[in-house]
């Protein structure tokens, strides 16, 4: 059985504007490498050197910050945890958010300088407390790059300073960013403060970008000479997140103007749409030796797509059922595809399943179907 369902999924989205709205090629970006995410279905809208691996500098905090907050969500560590600054922490380089040696600090500030402030001591002094070292607190860095797909990301520290196997992509970064803000929206709010004070110094956030659009609420930034500017950054427009990342960028402004003007392009010119919703019946099939006869048939999550706006007339979608479905049925069974397309080319597809079970019926149907399907 096969039914087309393009005239829900033009209900859905709206049709009724036919012009098509052209979409100019990406802005051209002074960057190693760059990449632009639409947040909730991971599409990318532009992309330029997105696999080649890249010195991440401070980006890499933000994969210190996902170890840590793991470690809060599975009740290791806590927010009020008072945590003993060594001496390897006090002394490491770079930006710092200023704790001193053999004190104590809570989780909390030491985040908020770590996200904020980029304090490397405070990166040290995390890691040391929820794994015991920094190098063991590397490994959990590794072992969760590898779960989540970064497949050209490796870590050597949890600061972001130079080492010649320490390495990342626009990628992988954009993949850790979008993680981060799905996984843990009760922290992802840190990322949006502009400013920390700690031991009686007030320091900026480095991204400036929080000052410049007030859509954009993340993520991080990162520069050392050998990976020029780089900044993970994120916004919200009318129900819409991108997340962009610009890596080996000239300057700080450079980094900006590429950011914005990335985010920029993303939100003008392409929209995230809700196709159907979790529990929604998209079609019905008939059903073989059940209590009943046809079935109620959708999806198991909220399906959203990205597409170009004012497209609407090129969306469609199809679902392919079995050929013959046999009672008894189970809740949530997967039973067929639905494909959405752009035009002619199929974005992506995802499985069919029963909205309801389905039992078997009696002794008599079941010889009665049974007979039928002989005829099929």
């Amino acid at each position: 059985m096969r039914s087309c369902l393009l005239a829900c999924v033009l209900v859905i989205v709206g049709v009724g504007q036919a012009q098509e709205v052209p979409i100019p090629a990406p802005p051209q970006i002074g960057a190693s490498g760059y990449i632009l995410m639409d947040f909730t279905t991971g599409e990318l809208l532009a992309e330029s050197n997105s696999d080649e691996r890249l010195e991440p500098a401070s980006l890499t905090k933000l994969m210190t910050g996902y170890v840590v907050f793991k470690a809060l969500d599975d009740e290791l560590i806590s927010l009020s945890d008072e945590v003993y600054v060594s001496e390897k922490a006090w002394r490491t380089g770079g930006s710092r958010m200023y704790i001193e040696v053999d004190t104590h600090v809570s989780v909390e500030d030491l985040i908020r300088g770590m996200i904020i402030q980029s304090g490397n001591d405070a990166s040290v002094a995390l890691a040391e407390h929820v794994a015991g070292s920094e190098d063991s607190f590397v490994d959990l860095m590794n072992q969760y790059a590898s779960a989540l797909g970064m497949r050209n990301t490796s870590y050597r520290n949890s600061t972001g300073l130079p080492d010649d196997d320490h390495f990342s992509t626009a990628r992988d970064s954009a993949i850790i960013a979008r993680a981060i803000i799905s996984e843990f929206p009760h922290y992802y709010g840190w990322y949006s403060e502009r400013e920390f004070m700690y031991n009686d110094i007030k320091q900026p956030n480095r991204n400036n970008l929080l000052w410049r659009d007030s859509t954009v609420d993340g993520l991080k930034t990162g520069y050392t000479e050998a990976a020029g500017y780089c900044l993970v950054s994120s916004a919200e427009r009318d129900g819409m997140r991108l997340i962009s990342v610009v890596m080996g960028t000239a300057s700080t402004d450079a980094r900006l103007d590429t950011s914005q003007a990335l985010l920029n392009y993303g939100f003008r010119f392409y929209e995230t749409r809700k196709l159907f919703s979790k529990g929604d019946e998209v079609t019905q099939a008939r059903v073989w030796k059940g209590a009943v006869e046809t079935v109620s048939l959708g999806v198991a999550n909220d399906v959203f797509v990205t597409a170009r706006r004012g497209n609407n007339d090129a969306l469609s979608a199809s679902a392919d059922v079995q050929t013959a479905l046999l009672a008894p049925l189970a809740m949530n069974e997967a039973v067929g595809t639905v494909s959405v397309l752009d035009g002619d080319e199929v974005k992506f597809s995802m499985p069919l399943v029963t909205l309801e079970p389905v039992l078997a019926g009696s002794l008599w149907s079941r010889m009665l179907d049974e007979v039928s399907l002989w005829f099929e």
